[in-house]
């Protein structure tokens, strides 16, 4: 997080000086500091954080392949009026432990086309579908999979974002 402050202070201030340099050295550090002291952050969840980044990238591309598959099969219920839509409301149980893996899968539901998360309570999760061909893969589903992988099996509440 230094790191990245110090980045972020250098690509706002335009140039490189020395003075700048220096300032923006002493802010972050300061900040980073205050971080750890008030706001929970340490160098070990840092690490941890780093080292889930390629799954998440990972997951960033799955999930467009979702989005692209899940649109797809909406256009062909929209451009075809032959076909009849049967809108569905399924509740499923969920494996995930922590609250931002449960609303990472909540929200990457809501992305897909033709899926929204109408509500989840505890471990279950209320899905309404455009289509019952939709509900189909929700229970064990590869997005939630790939969402416990993130989580790594352990207590954290935290993804790099």
């Amino acid at each position: 997080m230094l790191l990245i402050l110090f980045a972020l202070w250098l690509l706002l201030n335009g140039r490189w000086t020395t003075e700048i340099a220096v300032t923006g050295a002493v802010l972050s550090a300061g900040i980073y500091l205050f971080s750890c002291a008030f706001l929970g952050f340490s160098m070990k969840k840092e690490w941890q954080m780093a080292r889930r980044v390629p799954r998440f990238i990972s997951y960033l591309f799955f999930l467009l392949g979702e989005i692209v598959k899940a649109a797809t099969r909406t256009m062909r219920l929209i451009w075809r009026p032959d076909l009849e839509t049967e809108p569905v409301l399924k509740a499923f149980p969920s494996k995930l432990k922590t609250r931002t893996g449960k609303v990472m899968l909540s929200q990457s539901i809501t992305l897909t086309p033709g899926t929204i998360t109408v509500d989840y309570m505890g471990s279950v999760f209320l899905v309404h579908c455009l289509d019952t061909e939709f509900a189909e893969g929700l229970d064990g589903s590869r997005m939630e999979e790939r969402i416990r992988e993130m989580e790594g099996g352990e207590e954290h509440d935290t993804f790099p974002a």
